[in-house]
């Protein structure tokens, strides 16, 4: 953790850091659409989670920071499979903000600077290093997110293949909407299981996307057991795309123009990390139908199991999700299993029977507000 002098220059420091969020959140959560799932109570274990991560991520980030600093974790982020990306650092800082805001209504924010500023910090660290451009918003960068080095994208260029029919190019489209579906299932209702890097130019004018799917099978995840049969962990596309603008903003998500930019697709190629060093390994294209077989097997069995599970059973396992968003950062610094992530274990009594009843609606923030208040 960066070291400042006294505490004024902490509170000043984490007000500057809050300013920048409140922005740049703001703007980010007004443009987006949140409408509840059917299935999924997903804005009460959004609040559930972030008030866990309210609680205990400041003291969570003070052991891994110490194991491995901030820097250097963002730094190892650099590489296809990795889920220490944008759109969990986004989210290490914002939803611990969130929880915040929802402890606020209820006046029951410990707002000290402090545990604030080591998040904050934490995040800022790792963020820039992760980047490696300067920044640390693809917002402040022009949504242009591009963690890998020509060592990676090199390899991934290679190993990209002409699609040059229509019946290829509609494999590839049921391929990439068969695995987007399935992880926004697997991690309830949330896109963060596939993460979009990019745009990369090339010198013949086209463009790559990189798309990354995180956790196809078994994982930490307890739910998972559905996954037992599919045969790859971690998947890594390459897309060259011609006469398609793209940008990626700090969700990791893709905006195109044009929307259906899977028609200019020309060349594609996929590969795993599943090895023993995590490095880059084609995967045969031959084997699209028998990923998406074993997905499709998977889906079915997570949509049953989560059709049978209860409101609270749900919103254990969403709140799971959002609050190990932290987890990859231990991970990388090999303290994982010496923390707790058993969730919900602080949200309790009548904060959370209040919350965890919470439905979503698409209500823009105030204008007139800041979305992160200062502390005072």
């Amino acid at each position: 953790m960066r070291e400042v002098s006294d505490a004024s220059g902490v509170k000043a420091a984490t007000n500057r850091l809050l300013a920048w969020h409140s922005g740049i959140s703001g703007a980010m959560t007004a443009e987006r659409t949140s409408l509840e799932s059917k299935l999924i109570p997903v804005s009460a274990y959004i609040l559930v989670a972030a008030v866990e991560c309210w609680y205990r991520h400041p003291e969570m980030m003070q052991v891994i920071d110490a194991a491995m600093p901030a820097e250097a974790i963002g730094a190892a982020g650099r590489r296809p499979g990795c889920r220490v990306n944008a759109v969990h650092l986004w989210s290490i800082a914002n939803i611990y903000l969130t929880g915040r805001k929802v402890l606020g209504a209820f006046q029951m924010a410990d707002d000290r600077p402090e545990p604030t500023w080591t998040v904050l910090d934490f995040w800022e660290r790792a963020a820039r290093t992760y980047r490696g451009d300067g920044e640390a918003f693809a917002w402040d960068a022009g949504f242009v997110l591009r963690p890998y080095g020509s060592d990676v994208t090199d390899i991934l260029l290679a190993g990209a293949v002409p699609v040059t029919d229509g019946a290829e190019r509609a494999r590839i489209k049921r391929f990439n909407a068969t695995l987007v579906n399935y992880l926004f299932l697997l991690y309830f209702d949330t896109r963060v299981g596939t993460g979009d890097s990019g745009p990369y130019p090339l010198p013949d004018g086209r463009t790559l996307l990189v798309r990354d799917f995180y956790q196809l099978g078994q994982s930490d995840f307890a739910w998972s057991s559905v996954a037992r049969d599919v045969p790859y962990d971690n998947l890594t596309a390459a897309l060259v795309l011609d006469d398609v603008r793209l940008k990626v903003n700090d969700w990791g998500t893709s905006v195109t123009d044009p929307e259906d930019y899977l028609d200019r697709l020309v060349n594609f190629g996929l590969f795993t990390t599943d090895t023993p060093d995590r490095s880059l390994r084609p995967v045969p294209l031959e084997e699209l139908d028998t990923i998406v077989a074993a997905i499709r097997d998977a889906q079915a069995g997570q949509y049953r199991n989560v059709a049978a599970m209860t409101r609270d059973e749900k919103i254990a396992c969403g709140a799971y999700v959002y609050f190990s968003f932290l987890r990859p950062f231990a991970e990388l610094a090999g303290v994982a299993d010496a923390l707790d992530w058993t969730v919900p274990r602080d949200t309790v009594g009548a904060v959370y029977d209040a919350i965890s009843l919470i439905e979503g609606t698409n209500t823009a923030p105030d204008d007139e507000e800041d979305y992160y208040a200062p502390i005072a």
